[in-house]
């Protein structure tokens, strides 16, 4: 009698955790084609839908039985199916873009979602229009990765900002290296502007022609342009630029420049002395890599001061980092900390598009950067909309 209880009992218990264990917990995966793990959530939790290959356990009212994993909700909660360049749009501004990389795309999942005219009206080349990859030996010039992506933007009817033409990283070693005296270093950067820009004339927005200019005090960074030209290569590289192709708008790009303070001083007085000197400049990049909790207070008045010098401005590489692993409270405070970057430039009627530093975390650039950091995109690594996504539609209502 009491092995026969025992038995009961052990069969009773194997079934509650056999329940248990049949249950995704929260933000895990309950769905999807292929997939065979559980279908249900715990409680509190809902599968919500997100594509065919994946559903996904978010917060939401009931018992927590999501059913098979293929319900209708829009993922992560997100009150709007109306994609986020969509309401950019909506709200007065030319984009929302993101950021994209060669070997990304052989990844059909993720290119489906980036193709999305929907969520994304503008691309920008991750690294295939560095001087590394453009012009790997002097007067060699090769465009197979930036044409790929120009192709793949011109084939969903997106724009195309350029990046970049002249910044002190991801140089081969003939530029660095070269020893050149100023009339050499001119040309070289003459010949590589006006060759990578015009390669390209009638076919990009934008180019970020100098990117990160600056130290964080706001003094110059030392480079080889700035050693051996001075502050002149500036003007060199936009000149250059504009005589390529007269038609696209002209950036300087650079990070820590979100909020007020000495390096963000600095690139308004560069604005206002090319302005002076009668130099083309027609924008200004805000980069935007920020931490969680961490976004500027001043972010808002600091786009307005740029704008104010009758230059425009994008946000042009944003994404928001946090310390893993990730847990419900800093993707809520992820969620908050996009939405006011957004509704930043979209208070400000200079400030005409958003890029995010890819959209997904599967291809973010952070974990290899910065060490125990990560989940800075809108999408998961799994190509989930996160919370996030909701900030960022919020910020464009």
């Amino acid at each position: 009698m009491f092995q026969r209880r025992l038995a009961t009992s052990f069969a009773t218990l194997l079934s509650i955790v056999s329940a248990a264990l049949a249950q995704s917990g929260a933000y895990g995966q309950c769905g999807g084609e292929t997939w065979t793990g559980a279908t249900t959530c715990i409680s509190g939790y809902t599968c919500t839908y997100s594509n065919p290959y994946y559903s996904q356990c978010l917060p939401g009212t009931g018992s927590g039985s999501g059913g098979t994993g293929t319900t209708t909700s829009s993922a992560a909660g997100s009150t709007s199916t109306a994609g986020l360049n969509n309401l950019a749009k909506a709200a007065g501004k030319v984009y929302f873009g993101s950021a994209t990389d060669n070997p990304e795309l052989t990844d059909t999942a993720y290119v489906a979602i980036l193709n999305e005219t929907s969520e994304f009206g503008q691309l920008t080349p991750g690294n295939s229009m560095k001087w590394d990859a453009t012009e790997p030996s002097r007067g060699t010039f090769t465009f197979a990765g930036g044409d790929a992506i120009v192709a793949l933007a011109k084939g969903t009817g997106k724009i195309v900002r350029g990046h970049n033409c002249v910044w002190y990283n991801q140089l081969p070693s003939w530029v660095t290296a070269g020893n050149f005296d100023a009339a050499d270093l001119t040309s070289i950067v003459q010949t590589h502007c006006s060759t990578l820009v015009g390669h390209y004339k009638g076919q990009i927005y934008s180019w970020d022609v100098i990117n990160e200019p600056f130290n964080d005090d706001g003094t110059w960074r030392s480079d080889v342009f700035y050693n051996t030209l001075g502050t002149s290569y500036v003007s060199i590289a936009l000149q250059a630029a504009r005589t390529a192709d007269p038609a696209a708008k002209l950036y300087i790009n650079d990070y820590n420049i979100e909020g007020t303070g000495a390096k963000s001083t600095a690139m308004v007085n560069l604005v206002k002395q090319l302005q002076a000197d009668g130099v083309p400049i027609d924008g200004v990049g805000i980069q935007a890599h920020l931490i969680v909790g961490e976004v500027p207070s001043t972010l808002q008045a600091n786009i307005e001061q740029f704008t104010a010098l009758g230059v425009e401005v994008a946000i042009t590489e944003l994404d928001i980092r946090m310390t893993l692993p990730s847990t419900a409270a800093l993707l809520a405070q992820q969620k908050s900390d996009y939405q006011t970057v957004i509704a930043a430039c979209n208070a400000v009627s200079g400030c005409v598009g958003v890029t995010i530093w890819d959209y997904t975390d599967k291809y973010s650039w952070v974990p290899s950067t910065f060490s125990g950091q990560g989940a800075a995109c809108p999408w998961d690594e799994n190509l989930v909309k996160k919370p996030a996504y909701d900030g960022i539609a919020a910020g464009w209502a």
